[in-house]
């Protein structure tokens, strides 16, 4: 009965603390990306004085800030856990984590917080050089943060630079390899560049949406779209050749995770099949109903149609992850990525043809498109991190013994309090959200120009250097 309820206990540990990890990572996701895309429209207004992108910037930033508050409300609750669920855990990789997280908020969290009220509210104040120069440091800060916290994650993945106490802590011996272990570089690469096409899809998905609904003059409209089909077509083949090297990466360091993924319970002599589809029988060890391509995985790991290639049934039970999740959420998550270079492909067509803006099956499909970023960037998170299992330091710290001694019955009850608490308060929050991105921006002319000199803010007297919209714009 104990090994039931301790059992149980770990069970839900790992549940919360993945439903608040992906609640919390969905915002991240899209601040990395919109701070730097706020930065580019800012620089492009100073540069080009056209009215149309400072209109195009008021309209996003409020939404940056809306969706930063509250990325940092869910990253401070769910950073709880490691004292109440993962006590353990912190206790033993805590010499080697713990200062990685201050250096994170010692050097981007405060970053991004000096400078996001200058970007919100200073432009009147400080002038457009400073303005400027905050939007850079808050763009800057984000991308900071997420390398100290992926340089965490990657060393739970691959772990070096530390020698092991008596007592069974991680005492760092060179922070230089924990901070750069292997896995770091390509995971950085990977999740950064996830993070900009998750943004670029959000915008196209708001743009395509006012597309569709007879805003096609609009200017800021134009340009949203224009340039976010512009990531889309140069970021999303990136993302897919990072992809692959991410996952070579991670076959070396961890086999039995690439065999989840690919979905081999057998090993292959002369050739490993890619597996399409197929449902994963982890008990009887075979994939049931598979559809696959002969020796398309051996080229894919190996770069050879004959390479051999090992299976799961070169791996001991106990060190297998749950195959099922892993199989199907990295399906997911690459479907999605050749959705996204298909979406810019056609964007690139539309765009040699000059239809770029009349193009209405484009127009539906960046649409639907739109949030694929961030279900793609929680399939990612949970091939990764449920590939790992059943470590929660690979091959060092097994999830079970990382655990806090703490009842299933507290577990479950803070579990079911933070699913309503989410979903009822940040609910709130998205729908708010998707209320701000149903309005389309205020139009601007093209062509027209702000000369230097005291730039209003909404609600203020208007500059006598902004040209008055026409008829025709107001309409819209």
């Amino acid at each position: 009965m104990d090994t039931f309820i301790s059992l149980d206990a770990i069970m839900l540990a790992r549940i919360q603390f993945g439903f608040t990890v992906a609640f919390h990572f969905i915002f991240p996701a899209f601040t990395i990306g919109l701070a730097s895309y706020l930065a580019v429209l800012n620089g492009m207004f100073l540069w080009t004085r056209e009215e149309a992108y400072l209109r195009l910037f008021k309209y996003w930033l409020k939404i940056f800030a809306i969706t930063f508050a509250m990325g940092v409300v869910s990253g401070i609750v769910m950073s709880y856990q490691f004292g109440t669920n993962w006590s353990v855990f912190s206790d033993l990789a805590g010499p080697v984590i713990g200062p990685l997280m201050a250096y994170e908020v010692l050097t981007a969290f405060f970053l991004e917080a000096g400078f996001l009220g200058i970007m919100l509210f200073g432009r009147e104040r400080v002038g457009n050089g400073l303005h400027m120069f905050a939007c850079l440091m808050v763009a800057v800060g984000t991308a900071i943060s997420a390398t100290w916290i992926l340089s965490v994650n990657s060393w739970m993945h691959t772990p070096v630079g530390y020698a092991m106490a008596e007592n069974g802590q991680f005492l760092p011996e060179d922070w230089l390899q924990i901070i750069f272990s292997p896995s770091f570089p390509y995971r950085l690469a990977h999740t950064l560049t996830a993070a900009y096409l998750t943004t670029a899809f959000i915008v196209g998905g708001v743009g395509a949406l006012h597309l569709l609904r007879g805003h096609a003059r609009n200017h800021g409209v134009q340009t949203m779209f224009s340039m976010a089909m512009w990531m889309a077509a140069l970021v999303a083949p990136l993302q897919i050749f990072l992809g692959d090297l991410h996952g070579l990466n991670t076959r070396e360091h961890q086999p039995q995770k690439v065999m989840a993924m690919e979905g081999h319970f057998q090993s292959y002599p002369d050739g490993a099949p890619l597996y399409l589809f197929g449902v994963p029988d982890q008990e009887a060890g075979e994939l049931r109903y598979a559809v696959g391509i002969p020796k398309l995985s051996s080229l894919i790991l190996h770069h050879s149609l004959d390479a051999p290639v090992e299976g799961l049934d070169t791996i001991p039970d106990e060190e297998e992850p749950p195959v099922a999740v892993v199989f199907w959420s990295f399906r997911v998550m690459v479907a999605l990525g050749f959705a996204m270079a298909g979406v810019g492909l056609w964007s690139l067509l539309a765009r040699f043809r000059g239809r770029l803006f009349d193009d209405t099956w484009l127009h539906r499909a960046a649409l639907v498109m739109g949030p694929s970023g961030l279900v793609a960037v929680i399939a990612g998170w949970i091939t990764t991190e449920v590939g790992r299992q059943p470590y929660v330091v690979y091959g060092q710290l097994r999830t079970a013994d990382a655990v806090s001694p703490i009842a299933a019955s507290a577990v479950g009850s803070s579990l079911v309090a933070f699913v309503l608490i989410y979903f009822a308060v940040f609910g709130a929050g998205v729908i708010y959200l998707l209320r701000l991105m149903s309005h389309p921006p205020e139009p601007g002319q093209r062509g027209v120009r702000v000369e230097p000199g005291p730039i209003r803010t909404a609600g203020s007297t208007p500059a006598p250097q902004v040209a008055r919209q026409n008829p025709e714009q107001m309409a819209e």
